[in-house]
């Protein structure tokens, strides 16, 4: 199960990098990663304005259950000079993202 942590870790990572909109290349200022039996965390910024802080966590280990839950927060800056955010967790439920700049379900 580690390695599947580890690939789902990078999958994510490039999956939010390759999301964002294109911009001119970038730097790494930082980056912060765990890799535990259990679980896994990291954190990257970059010198565009970039920001991704990531957790994932095993949920009934040892058992036909087993699943891994993930919580999040990405933020870039878009062409409008505008600084976006969304948060999102990962889970049994599925991906659920929030952003102020993501169309909202009428109720």
């Amino acid at each position: 199960m580690r390695h599947e942590i580890r690939a789902l870790a990078w999958v994510c990572v490039r999956a939010c990098v390759c999301a964002a909109p294109p911009q001119q290349e970038a730097q790494v200022l930082r980056f912060d990663s765990d890799v535990q039996p259990e679980g896994y965390k990291f954190a990257v910024e970059t010198s565009d304005g970039k920001t991704h802080q990531e957790e994932g966590q095993l949920k009934n280990v040892g058992t036909e259950h087993e699943a891994i839950a993930v919580h999040g927060v990405y933020s870039y800056v878009g062409d409008d000079g505008q600084t976006y955010t969304l948060n999102y967790v990962a889970d049994e439920n599925g991906f659920q993202p929030q952003g102020d700049h993501l169309p909202r379900a009428v109720q």
